[in-house]
């Protein structure tokens, strides 16, 4: 099983979940859970659960909560290569669930907004390992050019190389060209049906794909409940599996990262497109089954 290298972001996420409407200007009983978070972190964390060999690169603040995200890394297994920023706070990301299961994000990045190319360690480049870069890092203004220099090192070095879409307000801010420009070279794009249309203006999905198709040889688009499918410029057929059934968890997240994670294991290691799928799928609904973006190890 190749070894995977993740660049991306490490975040606490306060997960806040109202019971009831919105008191605009007033308190609404909620339930408010911390966890760690990151979309880099999760993948990898998900990763390393499922035994694959892991790194992790990234950034974090020098707080006691930055210490406490990348000590939950160590328990995963990852070899977590984290730079301390001694001025910027570790991420944080507000999670709101209304009472009727609809979310909104509020992501302050702190210090992975400030990955540099120097905090990239060069031995984590090689043809024997495969590169996943957090859409995050690519679209965030600050890390960006430390994403690209991530980019470049994976293609001199011959690695395998993935990036995922992020997510689709801030993909939409930083420009679709401009994307597809940074990605150059990137053998699988990770998309979700709104990043798909961000990015190629097709509200189809399979349209979507199909216009992806000109700059990624692979394209996966994440469909939610109308499941997932692939498709590659060297196939004229498109595979799609269905969603697994399941209740999410009322705080779950990340179950698009644990996509990810379920995914590229199966397709690295030469499998049909169908099973790297199904897999995917599988990993998607675990996450769906708990609270919290990460793997739960118990007590």
């Amino acid at each position: 099983m190749a070894r995977v290298v993740v660049i991306g972001d490490l975040m606490t996420d306060a997960v806040a979940r109202a019971f009831f409407p919105l008191a605009r200007g007033s308190d609404t009983p909620a339930s408010v859970i911390t966890y760690g978070g990151g979309s880099g972190a999760n993948v990898a964390a998900w990763l390393a659960v499922e035994g694959t060999d892991t790194t992790l690169v990234g950034r974090r603040g020098s707080d006691i909560t930055g210490r406490t995200r990348e000590m939950e890394l160590m328990g995963y297994g990852i070899d977590a290569r984290m730079v301390m920023d001694l001025e910027r706070p570790t991420g944080t990301c507000v999670v709101m669930i209304t009472h009727r299961g609809d979310r909104t994000m509020l992501s302050d990045p702190g210090a992975n907004a400030a990955l540099q190319p120097e905090d990239l360690p060069r031995d984590v480049f090689g043809p024997d390992a495969h590169l996943h870069v957090s859409g995050y890092t690519l679209i965030n203004e600050g890390s960006r050019r430390a994403a690209r220099v991530a980019l470049r090192h994976g293609r001199e070095s011959g690695m395998s190389i993935s990036v995922d879409a992020g997510s689709h307000a801030p993909l939409e801010r930083a420009g679709a060209e401009d994307f597809l420009d940074w990605t150059n070279g990137a053998r699988l794009l990770f998309a979700n049906s709104d990043q798909a249309t961000v990015l190629t203006g097709r509200d189809d999905p399979e349209a979507a794909a199909k216009v992806l198709s000109a700059w990624f040889p692979n394209v996966v688009i994440k469909m939610g409940d109308a499941g997932a499918l692939w498709s590659s410029k060297q196939h004229s057929d498109i595979v799609t599996v269905p969603a697994e059934p399941v209740e999410p968890s009322p705080g779950s997240v990340g179950a698009g990262d644990a996509f990810i994670a379920g995914f590229l294991p199966p397709w690295l290691a030469g499998k049909h497109p169908r099973d790297a799928l199904a897999a995917a799928q599988r990993l998607g609904a675990r996450a769906l089954h708990q609270p919290g973006a990460r793997p739960d190890l118990g007590p």
